[in-house]
């Protein structure tokens, strides 16, 4: 009887079932600009799902891709951006996905408090921060006129000085465990790849030291003459010299 008068009991009562696309991309729209991402992603889903080729659809996909950007899941949006890209290739925003492409490596992996502290990104996982390199520079090639274009290039200054770091402290950490060859390859690989970067003199240093431990002399004075022709002033000079 209890389980027969499960029956009787009303429906949950979907108040998005009339709704037309204007109202699903208004009731979106303002859950978005309020901050109530979860809520927005809702409204959008719905969106795309009954109207998926009304006018409002286009523009759903790049907010939506925002929502999910704002709400941590960067595999989501990811996954909305590659698809946005793929199918309006002329859109007259497609440089805001670009560049919310480049926002969301920029920020994947990172938890809240690393966002807002400052923390030492070049000792992460440098993955996410060579696709958003790559993303960034897509814009800045494509679309070198656009609004976002500034912010992506200083983004792309930052990103590329913490992949040069990166290497630093790797060859660092072959270079501590006496691997002074593998030290001496990524020590090289900064000062050919990432010329004018801060991260220069010290794989300079590497070398010098690694150069010496290996008793290529030669090799240690010409490294150690570039340490001091081109970073005169460098705290890493000071320590080549003293080998």
């Amino acid at each position: 009887m209890l389980l027969s008068g499960c029956a009787f009991l009303p429906e949950e009562i979907d108040e998005t079932k009339d709704w037309s696309a204007g109202e699903f991309y208004a009731a979106a729209k303002e859950a978005l600009d309020s901050g109530a991402y979860e809520q927005a992603i809702k409204y959008y889903e719905k969106l795309g799902a009954r109207y998926p080729l009304g006018r409002h659809a286009q523009q759903a996909e790049l907010e939506i891709a925002y929502a999910y950007y704002k709400s941590d899941e960067p595999v989501s949006a990811l996954a909305t951006l590659d698809r946005f890209i793929k199918q309006y290739p002329r859109h007259p925003n497609l440089d805001y996905s670009y560049y919310l492409r480049g926002l969301v490596n920029f920020n994947q992996g990172m938890n809240l408090v690393e966002r807002y502290l400052p923390v030492d990104r070049s000792r992460r996982d440098p993955s996410a921060a060579r696709q958003s390199f790559q993303d960034f520079a897509d814009l800045v090639q494509r679309f070198p006129d656009s609004r976002y274009a500034p912010d992506a290039r200083q983004r792309m200054i930052y990103l590329r000085n913490n992949l040069a770091q990166y290497e630093v402290h790797v060859a660092r950490y072959y270079q501590n465990r006496g691997a002074h060859l593998a030290a001496v390859n990524r020590a090289k690989y900064v000062v050919e790849h990432y010329p004018q970067t801060p991260a220069v003199p010290e794989g300079l240093a590497i070398m010098v030291r690694a150069y010496r431990e290996m008793g290529m002399d030669d090799l240690a004075k010409d490294a150690l003459r570039v340490l001091e022709s081109s970073y005169s002033d460098h705290p890493a000079l000071i320590q080549a010299r003293k080998l």
